[in-house]
């Protein structure tokens, strides 16, 4: 009778552990899964324009006056097509981040795009996102660059 009852304790005991850790595990997946979410409906397909741009010498703001950009997805919540249009004027290029979006490349190349475009082209760290504006420091770096973006 002694041995059924710890049979007992042991398999209640273990059922426990193993459905705790899938809660743990279910959990882990939901929280990625409300970043893509977040980060689809707040900054994806949405416009953008440089609220500031600048660098230990000067502010770049006015160079970019009148674009807009725009980060695009199409099969991944982490990399995509992007452009910056100024009327007709279009250059496409492609954005990068990670799974926690703690930082954000930005490659615009095509065609080829004027000289001060090398301002945004970067790996760049998230130093808050508090949408709709982004705020964005070099990404391992010290480099005193400073890239705001703000949504339409």
């Amino acid at each position: 009778m002694k041995s059924i009852h710890i049979f007992f304790v042991i398999f209640f005991f273990s059922t426990f552990l193993v459905l705790s850790s899938c809660k743990k595990i279910a959990e882990k997946v939901v929280s990625v899964t409300d970043l893509q979410r977040y980060f689809d409906q707040e900054v994806l397909n949405k416009n953008f324009v440089v609220d500031l741009a600048s660098d230990s010498t000067s502010i770049k703001t006015a160079e970019f006056n009148g674009y807009q950009f725009i980060l695009t997805r199409t099969n991944s919540y982490i990399n995509g097509p992007m452009i910056g249009f100024l009327g007709t004027d279009t250059i496409r290029g492609t954005w990068t981040s990670n799974d926690d979006y703690g930082f954000l490349t930005i490659n615009l190349t095509n065609p080829t795009p004027p000289a001060y475009f090398e301002f945004l082209n970067r790996k760049w760290r998230f130093v808050r996102k508090n949408l709709p504006l982004m705020e964005l420091a070099p990404y391992g770096s010290t480099d005193p660059k400073v890239l705001n973006m703000r949504r339409l």
